[in-house]
């Protein structure tokens, strides 16, 4: 896009002409282009979960930079730098990277304020002696405490079938990806080939005996679900050869009303075997496939999952 801006003298006419491109430079060509900017009306707020595993946590956000955080019957603990989206009016994704700790730790939660509910996910690097990157994410549902009122039992967040047999392509910005939910707990990719960006990622898949990844579909209220997935088969095939991305957890919390997902991703990251900590936000803009009738995955749905028996 070019904007032409005129001014005229007495005997001359001049034009200047402005490529509106150079200011497209956030996270260009990445996953990063439409992240929104972080959120800080959390700042100055304590919420106490009650978690279904039956060990409370504690998270307080000291200011814009900085949460405390226990769990039940341990002392406080800060970390700073976290990340907060919203997906709706009262639905928050929260991240944030532990200090201090021998390995790599992520805290994800989705905080329901609508109906005071709460879903964590941790994530760890380093616990596969083997494949040192890998994560494996735990998950964990619970509701917000209120002073004077009880917790009930339910409901709560769960997984859900909902979208399994479902397409979405994402726009990324310089990216376009479409999702496959085509399993209770996996997913499989494509990228468009008419998309200059997909190049890189069709060569890297053509490595894979399949694109598909283990993930979870949790439905955090009407219209609004949590997909989470992890790296994991990339890396266990590849271990970074010719794949940068070192089995990196992504969170999705998807708008289906207004068809656009806000994320965090946390992993690792080794361009020319140089070792990088990675812990963004992304957002992505949507549109539903209808998946019998869209040529470019026609039978991808059906495919069987070499993966797995």
């Amino acid at each position: 896009m070019e904007l032409s801006t005129v001014s005229e003298t007495k005997n001359e006419r001049c034009v200047l002409i402005m490529d509106m491109r150079k200011f497209n430079a956030y996270g260009r060509g990445g996953i990063a282009q439409y992240s929104q900017p972080q959120i800080y009306e959390l700042a100055g707020k304590k919420f106490e979960f009650v978690m279904d595993d039956g060990i409370d946590y504690t998270l307080s956000f000291i200011d814009k930079e900085t949460v405390e955080w226990n769990f039940e019957g341990q002392a406080p603990q800060r970390a700073s730098g976290y990340l907060c989206n919203k997906a709706d009016d009262t639905t928050y994704l929260v991240s944030y990277e532990l200090a201090n700790t021998e390995k790599r730790s992520n805290h994800t939660w989705v905080i329901d304020l609508e109906n005071q509910l709460v879903t964590r996910i941790i994530s760890v690097i380093g616990e596969n002696p083997k494949l040192p990157y890998l994560i494996v994410p735990k998950y964990e549902f619970g509701a917000i405490k209120s002073d004077g009122a009880d917790v009930p039992v339910y409901p709560r967040h769960g997984f859900t079938i909902d979208l399994v047999g479902t397409a979405v392509e994402w726009a990324y910005g310089g990216m376009t990806t479409v999702h496959l939910y085509n399993h209770t707990n996996t997913y499989r990719i494509t990228y468009p080939s008419e998309m200059a960006a997909s190049a890189s990622f069709n060569e890297t898949l053509s490595k894979l005996p399949s694109p598909d990844e283990p993930a979870n579909f949790i439905k955090i209220k009407e219209g609004v679900y949590l997909f989470n997935l992890v790296e994991s088969n990339a890396e266990r095939v590849l271990k970074g050869n010719g794949f940068i991305f070192r089995s990196n957890s992504m969170a999705f919390l998807q708008n289906y009303k207004r068809v656009f997902t806000i994320g965090r991703a946390f992993g690792t990251t080794t361009p020319d075997g140089k070792e990088n900590h990675l812990h963004l936000t992304f957002a992505a803009l949507g549109k539903l496939i209808d998946v019998e009738g869209d040529k470019r995955i026609a039978g991808l749905m059906d495919e069987p999952n070499p993966y797995v028996v």
